[in-house]
């Protein structure tokens, strides 16, 4: 992996964080020194595959950036699924286009097929569904579009299947939200972030991710009609939900 400095040095004016060249060149390393349990979240995504997805029907990874999601799915779908993975960076489609090219003969036949798009995940047709993840993408969807995103996905699923959301959450109580920033913080540090960094990369990206409670996307789940919400996952202000339409 490439290591993340793109913060590394001083700025006099941070711009907007965007997912462009720079950022898929060390996406990999980001994210997992900024995402506590990045690797756990992965690593159910392959388990929860392997359990509802089923034979004939579409998977979706949704703001799939490099495809981590959707190298572990697909040898969990047999041969007549399609799994679309979909992100509206060029730079990260690019680069899981250019991988899937160089799959082998042997590596094609281990999975289903997958098809990209380049596109805005609220754009996205979506149809009989058997599982869908959206791994760290609502954050950066306007609140206003939220639900109607989720309403789509549900509706798209047929009985049984599964949704995977994963967020970063916001804390009502100051004080609590106050620590959890800095336990968060403490983790950067320990994997090699500076203060610098850290702030610079805060305030890059502050007015894009939006964060919400986690008693807010439960509330949001069961309102557009999934019957099983169950949140599997916290660490500090990162957590992740399974939502099962019956």
């Amino acid at each position: 992996m490439n290591r993340d400095r793109i913060y590394s040095l001083p700025r006099q004016r941070v711009g907007e964080f965007t997912f462009d060249d720079s950022v898929a060149d060390v996406f990999p390393d980001m994210i997992a020194r900024s995402v506590p349990g990045y690797a756990s979240i992965l690593s159910m995504i392959e388990q929860l595959a392997g359990r509802f997805i089923r034979p004939g029907t579409n998977i979706y990874d949704l703001g799939c950036s490099l495809g981590a999601a959707t190298w572990l799915i697909r040898p969990q779908a047999s041969m007549d699924c399609t799994l679309h993975a979909v992100d509206n960076s060029p730079a990260m489609i690019a680069r899981l286009q250019q991988r899937l090219a160089e799959l082998s003969p042997q590596e094609i036949a281990s999975g289903c097929a997958v098809e990209t798009h380049q596109a805005d995940i609220r754009q996205v047709s979506l149809d009989r569904a058997s599982f869908v993840v959206l791994n760290f993408t609502l954050q950066f969807i306007p609140s206003v579009d939220r639900e109607p995103l989720l309403q789509k996905i549900c509706e798209s699923l047929i009985p049984g299947g599964a949704l995977l959301l994963s967020e970063k959450i916001s804390f009502e109580d100051d004080s609590q939200q106050a620590l959890l920033n800095e336990l968060h913080h403490d983790f950067k540090r320990a994997h090699g972030y500076s203060d610098l960094e850290i702030a610079q990369k805060r305030t890059s990206i502050e007015n894009m991710l939006i964060p919400e409670p986690l008693d807010a996307h439960l509330s949001r789940l069961q309102r557009v009609g999934f019957e099983v919400v169950a949140p599997w996952f916290q660490c500090f202000n990162f957590a992740s939900i399974l939502a099962i339409k019956n």
